[in-house]
């Protein structure tokens, strides 16, 4: 099956709840939550990817990085790629139910396995959500990372038992999750932390902790107060609060304000390998991808998931010999353009 293939078999399937668009923007699905579109006017959706399109790379090809080396080491665990699975949920409300929870989580494990990288499972109204991920996960002997929405704390508390003995490689909490519309709709209360919850939050578990959703550089030192390590910017795919930056605009003082005192990672409209390496050269260690595997696993289930992510590493190699990275931890700010 060709990427074309899978992009028309996902269009069927997804049914008007993700258009499949030419180019994913937001702007066809703009306040479509749930659905996989942006909250409101769809602003902050888009901003991601207007944050990245600012960038501009530098070529150089006088140097010998002939073949670059895209592997990295996350959590213990050798990737061949920094280019991960993001945690995505709610196949029946905002896909259109025609793969169940457990079948895309299932592809997106998977996918991401077979294409030499760790996938992220999520939480959702429904616990067969977070049941789906942790089974997809198991079957993968503990190859992917959960993230539990804000909870209760005996609620959360409960769910990092169940990673543990899946034997997830990381736990994670999307704190942006506090907001979503979608929880609000199922009656499942969900909330902010303060940094004493996050703190016995985190010391429950031996697992390294992930909160996703920082985007602010005083909201990073909170979550290495907490004792995360390692954060996630992003703004939820622009899902949860309209007119928000984007996670490129703010990545920067991010890292510099945590100054490696805690693993950071980032997703938000990476739509190709350049978008990836933007990312690493403003910072991130890794980074996340979400609705592009959303249309791999609709499209073509694990093998379609496998498809995405080796091309976006395809891409990211060629970029690489062009703005001379030899590997991943050569990547920094040198390579983009300040004009």
């Amino acid at each position: 099956m060709d990427w074309e293939e899978i992009r028309s078999a996902a269009k069927d399937k997804l049914k008007g709840y993700c258009r499949v668009c030419p180019v994913c923007d937001g702007r066809a699905c703009a306040g479509e939550v749930p659905g996989m579109g942006g909250a409101g006017t769809g602003a902050a959706f888009r901003a991601n990817l207007e944050a990245l399109a600012r960038y501009r790379l530098n070529m150089r090809t006088i140097h010998g990085a002939k073949s670059p080396d895209t592997s990295t080491n996350l959590f213990g665990c050798e990737l061949g790629t920094p280019i991960l699975a993001a945690p995505i949920t709610g196949t029946p409300y905002n896909m259109g139910g025609a793969l169940t929870e457990r079948e895309f989580i299932g592809a997106v494990i998977s996918g991401s396995r077979l294409a030499g990288t760790i996938g992220c499972s999520g939480d959702g109204a429904d616990p067969a959500m977070f049941d789906a991920g942790l089974e997809a996960i198991t079957v993968e002997r503990g190859w992917g990372i959960p993230f539990i929405k804000p909870r209760a704390y005996e609620e959360i508390v409960r769910r990092v038992r169940m990673a543990e003995e899946a034997g997830a490689r990381a736990v994670g909490i999307d704190v942006d999750g506090a907001g979503l519309v979608t929880m609000a709709l199922k009656g499942q209360p969900v909330g902010p932390k303060t940094v004493t919850e996050l703190q016995k939050i985190i010391s429950a578990t031996t697992l390294p902790f992930i909160l996703k959703g920082i985007m602010t550089p005083d909201e990073a030192l909170l979550a290495v107060e907490a004792g995360a390590k390692a954060i996630v910017v992003s703004n939820h795919g622009g899902r949860i609060l309209d007119h928000t930056p984007g996670a490129a605009d703010v990545l920067p003082a991010i890292v510099q304000a945590v100054g490696g005192s805690v693993v950071v990672l980032a997703d938000g409209g990476i739509r190709n390998g350049a978008d990836v390496l933007k990312l690493l050269a403003l910072g991130a260690r890794a980074v996340l991808v979400g609705r592009p595997l959303v249309i791999g696993a609709f499209g073509g289930g694990a093998e379609g998931v496998r498809q995405v992510l080796t091309r976006l590493t395809a891409e990211l190699r060629q970029v690489m010999i062009l703005t001379g990275c030899q590997s991943i931890k050569s990547v920094d700010s040198r390579i983009l353009y300040q004009g």
